[in-house]
Order: C-alpha cells, then sequence, then structure tokens
C-alpha cells in the first residue's frame, strides 16, 4: 500500500454504486447491480432493454413489498419505487435467516432504483428502511422450483458487535509486528550513521517490508503513514520537496548516490517517526468498519502502486513490496474468518487465490533477490498482473461482506 497515504480509496463507493466493472464483478451480495441505476429519468428506459423479466416494486414503509404478485426463479429485475417523503434503503431477504441477496442504498423520494437479483426456490421478503423511522418488512414471497436453478448467493449482514472482535485482534497483531519494525529501521539507521551505504541498502528493504505487512492499519495511522511511507505525489518539490521523508526517501538517496552526511538526517528522523508509531499505537483505536474494506484495499492499492512502478524510488523492490502486501492481506483475512466462515462460501476458493498469487510473486525471488519490475519478461508480467487482478476482484467480495447494514 505504499503511496496511499493512508487514504481511503474509493472502493467502498464503488462496491455501492457501480454498475459493474474490474473490481465489482464478483460482489455477494449483488450491491453492484443493486446500485447501478442512478435516479435519472431514463433509469426505468435503460433496465428494459436487458431482456430480462422486470417487476415494479414499491419500497415506501407502508407499501413495502408490494407489487411482487408473480415470482418466478432465475435472473430478474425489480424496480423498486420510493413513493415516500424520505429516502430509504431496500433489501432483498429470506426472511426467516435474514440472509441478504441484494440491496439499493439512498432511494430517494419519489424515484426508482432497479435491484437484479438471481432466485432460486425459496422464501424472500423486501425489508424497507426509512431514514429516521422504523424498518418495515413487506410480504413473504413464495418462490417455487423451475428453470432458475439454485439462484445467487446470500450473506447474513455483519453488524459493527460482529467486527469488533476480529478488529481487537487485528490490533494486537499489528501491536506485535511494531517491535521487529523499530529494530530493524534500527540497523538500517546505524548502516547510514556509519557511512556503510551498501550495508544500508541491504538493510533498507527488510524494515520496510516490516511497514508494508501492516496495510489495513495504515487508515489509523493517520499522519504518521505519510511520515514514514509516503511519497512524492502531491509534492512541488518533487524528490527535493523537504516533506518528503521515509522510507522512500531514504531509499531515493542510497540509490540516486547520495553521500551518507545528507542521509544521516533522514535515517535518523525515520526511526525516530517509528518509534513515536510505536508508542501510540498502544492507544489508537482502530474502526471496526475499515478492517473489511483494506482487506481489500491493501492488493487493490498493490496493483494501482507497486505493479505500475509508481513507488519505486531505485531499489526496484516492487515486487517484493507486493509479496508483503499479500502478508498484510492474510494478516486481515485471518481474523475475519469466523465471519467469513459462515457466510462465504467461496472462502476456499479464495484461500486458493491467495495460494497461486503468493507462490506467483515467490518464483520472482531467486537467491534473496527479487526481479525488478523491468526485468520482467511479457509473460511473466502478465501472469503476475493477472494473479493479483483476480485476487483483488475476489478481495471485493470481503469489502462487501463486511459492510454493515441496518437490521432494526
Amino acid at each position: 500500500m505504499s503511496g496511499s497515504g493512508g487514504a481511503i480509496s474509493p472502493a467502498r463507493q464503488a462496491l455501492k454504486a457501480s454498475g459493474g466493472g474490474v473490481l465489482a464483478v464478483a460482489v455477494v451480495l449483488a450491491v453492484v447491480w443493486s446500485a447501478g441505476l442512478l435516479d435519472r429519468p431514463h433509469a426505468r428506459a435503460a433496465a428494459s432493454a436487458d431482456g430480462l423479466p422486470h417487476t415494479s416494486v414499491e419500497a415506501a414503509p407502508g407499501k413495502c413489498g408490494r407489487g411482487w404478485t408473480r415470482p418466478r426463479t432465475g435472473t430478474q429485475v425489480f424496480e423498486l419505487h420510493n413513493g415516500s417523503d424520505r429516502p430509504s434503503e431496500v433489501y432483498l431477504k429470506d426472511p426467516r435467516t435474514g440472509a441478504v441477496y441484494g440491496e439499493v442504498e439512498g432511494l430517494g423520494p419519489g424515484t426508482t432504483r432497479a435491484l437484479r437479483a438471481d432466485l432460486g426456490a425459496g422464501s424472500y421478503a423486501f425489508a424497507c428502511f426509512p431514514d429516521d423511522a422504523a424498518p418495515v418488512t413487506g410480504p413473504t414471497v413464495r418462490v417455487h422450483g423451475g428453470k432458475g436453478g439454485h439462484g445467487g448467493p446470500a450473506a447474513v449482514p455483519v453488524s459493527q458487535h460482529d467486527l469488533i472482535p476480529p478488529t481487537l485482534k487485528y490490533q494486537h497483531w499489528v501491536g506485535g509486528r511494531m517491535d521487529p519494525l523499530v529494530e530493524d529501521t534500527r540497523k538500517l539507521r546505524s548502516a547510514v550513521e556509519s557511512g556503510d551505504l551498501a550495508a544500508a541498502r541491504k538493510a533498507w528493504l527488510p524494515a520496510h517490508l516490516d511497514y508494508e505487512r501492516m496495510g489495513a492499519a495504515y487508515g489509523t495511522f493517520g499522519d504518521a503513514d505519510g511520515a514514514v511511507n509516503g511519497t512524492t505525489a502531491g509534492l512541488p518539490g518533487g524528490v527535493h520537496d523537504k516533506d518528503f521523508t521515509g522510507f522512500h526517501r531514504l531509499e531515493q538517496g542510497l540509490w540516486h548516490d547520495e553521500p551518507a552526511a545528507s542521509l544521516r538526517p533522514v535515517a535518523d528522523r525515520l526511526l525516530k517517526d517509528v518509534r513515536t508509531l510505536r508508542k501510540d499505537w498502544s492507544e489508537a483505536r482502530m474502526d471496526p468498519l475499515d478492517l473489511g474494506l483494506r482487506a481489500h484495499e491493501i492488493m487493490e492499492n498493490t496493483v494501482q502502486f507497486e505493479l505500475t512502478g509508481r513507488t519505486d524510488y531505485g531499489s526496484g523492490s516492487n515486487l517484493a513490496t507486493a509479496r508483503a502486501n499479500l502478508d498484510g492481506t492474510r494478516g486481515a483475512l485471518t481474523r475475519l474468518r469466523p465471519l467469513l466462515t459462515s457466510r462465504y462460501p467461496r472462502l476456499p476458493r479464495l484461500d486458493r487465490q491467495l495460494d497461486r498469487t503468493e507462490g506467483v510473486l515467490d518464483r520472482q525471488r531467486h537467491e534473496g533477490r527479487w526481479t525488478p519490475l523491468d526485468a520482467l519478461g511479457r509473460t511473466q508480467r502478465e501472469k503476475v498482473n493477472a494473479e493479483v487482478g483476480r485476487l483483488v476482484e475476489s478481495l471485493a467480495d470481503i469489502a462487501a461482506l463486511c459492510d454493515t447494514r441496518r437490521t432494526s
């Protein structure tokens, strides 16, 4: 996640408001389908051109779910109309278990939006959650078996309370990595201090990867992330800007023949900043809502920053960073696993994808040295990009599943 500066990517907005796209293809709760049509006059006309059966359904609190009188299996579109005077969230759910098949968020007064769903035989109901008002669940509709098969996936919503235990465990995991980070950074500073820049270049990568493995915590680090791992993005002076600090500033100097005298203050500040980070982390409180989103963002940012070489200041270590980011993703998923096991049937497939991506990246390490991006052959580059890209798509499911939804 190098170069992110701790900023949250557009992933959450994309998962809720996108009509599709690379990162939202496989979202479990059909978020991308449900929010694919904007509140616009031609939304209904656009939806009718898809060749699917359409059903108009009321989403106002007093009429929630009315209009669905001809249930059928298979992929179909529900045109949800909010005839009330307040915005509403609308879920299509299993009334017995509460598992959600699709949703529309922010359905404005007087507007109509489409929810696309693949239904198998079973019982369904629409639940309407108007702003500042009690939720209403519409009539249960029984869909009988047919050509539609088993239908699409569904998952029981995750609450903020559900996310607190895994978030606390993740915070503890990050805390356990702070001492190695400080110690490896101290070794790096000592090499710079002694003037042995060859030793400093060797010490730089282990310390940097210590930090990169903590990806899901970057938002909680706040400004410290920019100080420790910031890039030149947005700095008018580029690599010469006084605000360019941290690992990448040191990388720039070590691989561009700066003298030790000019790098000592950079190394001193870096060690001071990571020590401060360790001290402050004991008092930090990570937002439980971030953990699932970050599990996706870590690899999303890997594609954006590492696999493009945008964060390479001379070391050629982007693939090593990508591999550390994968470790960071596993760190988040391990703590989320108790929630995912019962909600995400594709979890074994995700585990296999993680293993495949790990193998593809590890094959670019030879005798302790990582292949620079510009030294990859075309076939190697395509393989790395493809595996990481597929993993990012699957991790979008995790972000969607861990996005809390109203239940009352």
